[in-house]
């Protein structure tokens, strides 16, 4: 039996900072969704090669409530394990950032199956972020578990990331006991963060993410015989990283966790980014890559060249494609590939609902506007290439100025398109464009009135992005500013004052400013990709 070709990205698109994991002949991977329900998206395969998104696995305000957080706030580096029957998922909530103060409150939800459902989340403590559980169950363990997370520094003038610490986990009370112990410092290259830890041959092995999760980012591997340090790091250097070779497809190479297979191979999921130029714009997002590894004779795991690889020889397991998921809005929920901005999709403001007696059309309430921290009635999708198109037909009847619904490209709250229906003091209804770079909202013309519910579509090519109704057009326009490089903003004294790290999503989006929720009904919504 031959592996499979492993084609990487296998998570295109918005798919950062995975944790995998295998159960069984199961493999599972999860991902930060920050600003974006359900939270932490969730992947299955068989093969490491061909995944099937599951959705999301906090898909309610009782386990994440996202109200109020900031742009790329929110699920930061979730961590799936399992342990005694049960999936354990542990996650940051970044409830901020501003000014160098950092609120991160840390939770763990459980569950016996991947689909949940899953437990009231847990509070862990809140010094730092990115979590992670160690289970220490294996044949020499000891059968207990420990939290490890990095810590951040709020003072002026001190690095932010202040170590790799580590706390014991008791499952049984699901709680935290004794304190926290520092173990692992990082290396000069700094901001030393998404640590996870493994047992293997008598040694612990110390995965961390550092350089920042740009250009030098890279991931760092260090290893003790002491749970508790000195932990040495890898004396060859990164495990990955792209830093010394702008010219590879695959860039920001880093953050990312360890999987063996039953057959006892070692792969390496982790984050990457695919810019427009060389170092230019990543629209496409931090997406998911997965390298091959193997072991040193003195047991140091290595990727070939220390370089991400967008072909990679996968396990020796039979090839275990999957069938791709539409969503014709016929189905009882909506599919996984759609999320929400901020909010759950509640039947309060989003329904699936019938047109003449047919199903297939999506109810959206015109909810706040782009810059609200909540309330936003806005349904997308990740965009995963870099040439697509994105169209739905949108019967919509504004009678106000105040009220606009159509389709989007959409980065955050200070970056985004939207080909839009609505009207004017004359009650003329007509479509435009709006579009909003760093906060800076214009209007584009022509204004194109209309008759009926339009087709509205939108076509993107690499960093050009154009709009289209019957025969009008509008554009092209920049879609490099739905990128993570151009959403960062940062002060004079370069405190970041918006972070980018979620990639463009292509989306439904229906506004009511005067508070009583004019509905939206969008039907074939279609998303073709090439």
């Amino acid at each position: 039996m031959t592996g499979t070709v492993i084609r990487n990205p296998v998570l295109p698109g918005f798919h950062p900072d995975p944790s995998i994991l295998r159960v069984g002949d199961d493999f599972y991977l999860a991902t930060s969704t920050f600003e974006w329900y359900p939270g932490v998206r969730l992947h299955h395969s068989r093969d490491l090669a061909h995944w099937r998104p599951l959705g999301g696995a906090l898909d309610g305000t009782h386990l994440l409530d996202l109200a109020g957080d900031p742009d790329s706030g929110g699920v930061w580096a979730p961590c799936l394990s399992y342990a005694d029957g049960l999936f354990h998922l542990v996650f940051t909530d970044v409830r901020s950032y501003a000014g160098g103060f950092w609120d991160v409150p840390n939770f763990v939800v459980t569950a016996a199956s991947i689909d949940g459902p899953w437990s009231d989340p847990v509070p862990l403590h809140a010094r730092g972020f990115d979590p992670s559980l160690f289970h220490d169950c294996g044949p020499d363990g000891d059968g207990r578990s420990w939290l490890v997370s990095n810590r951040v520094d709020w003072r002026p003038g001190r690095p932010w990331a202040n170590g790799i610490i580590i706390q014991e986990y008791d499952r049984s009370g699901r709680k935290l006991v004794g304190e926290p112990v520092d173990i692992y410092a990082g290396t000069p290259v700094g901001q030393t963060e998404g640590p996870h830890l493994y047992r293997r041959d008598g040694w612990y092995y110390l995965v961390t993410a550092e350089g920042g999760t740009i250009w030098e980012h890279q991931a760092t591997v260090a290893r003790s015989r002491d749970l508790f340090g000195p932990y040495e790091t890898d004396p060859a250097g990164p495990l990955v990283t792209s830093v010394h070779d702008p010219g590879l497809e695959l860039q920001k190479a880093g953050h990312g966790s360890l999987v063996d297979t039953p057959g006892g191979e070692w792969f390496f999921a982790h984050l990457v980014g695919r810019p427009l130029t060389e170092r230019g714009p990543c629209i496409l997002g931090r997406e998911t890559a997965i390298q091959r590894v193997t072991w040193t004779d003195d047991g140091w795991p290595r990727i070939a060249g220390g370089v991400p690889h967008v072909t990679v020889d996968g396990p020796a397991l039979p090839a275990a494609p999957v069938a791709p998921v539409h969503d014709d809005f016929r189905g009882p929920a909506l599919g996984p590939q759609w999320s929400t901005l901020r909010r759950p999709a509640t039947g309060d403001w989003v329904s699936l609902e019938t047109l003449d007696g047919r199903p297939g059309r999506l109810r959206v309430a015109g909810g706040r506007s782009a810059t609200a921290r909540d309330g936003a009635s806005l349904v997308g999708r990740r965009v995963e290439h870099f040439r697509a198109s994105f169209a739905a037909t949108v019967d919509v009847a504004p009678v106000s100025f105040q009220q606009m619904a159509g389709i989007t490209a959409y980065y955050n709250s200070r970056n985004w398109y939207l080909l839009r229906v609505t009207t004017d003091e004359e009650r003329q209804v007509y479509c435009d464009v709006l579009a909003c770079d760093r906060g800076r909202v214009s209007v584009h013309g022509p204004r194109v009135p209309v008759d009926g519910p339009p087709r509205l579509a939108l076509a993107l090519d690499h960093a050009s992005l154009t709009f289209a109704v019957d025969d009008a057009s509008w554009g092209p326009f920049d879609a490099s500013i739905l990128s993570d490089e151009y959403a960062r903003e940062f002060e004079h004294d370069g405190q970041a004052t918006h972070w980018g790290f979620t990639g463009m999503f292509f989306g439904l989006w229906a506004h009511d400013w005067t508070g009583g929720g004019l509905p939206a009904y969008f039907s074939d919504a279609t998303y073709h990709g090439r």
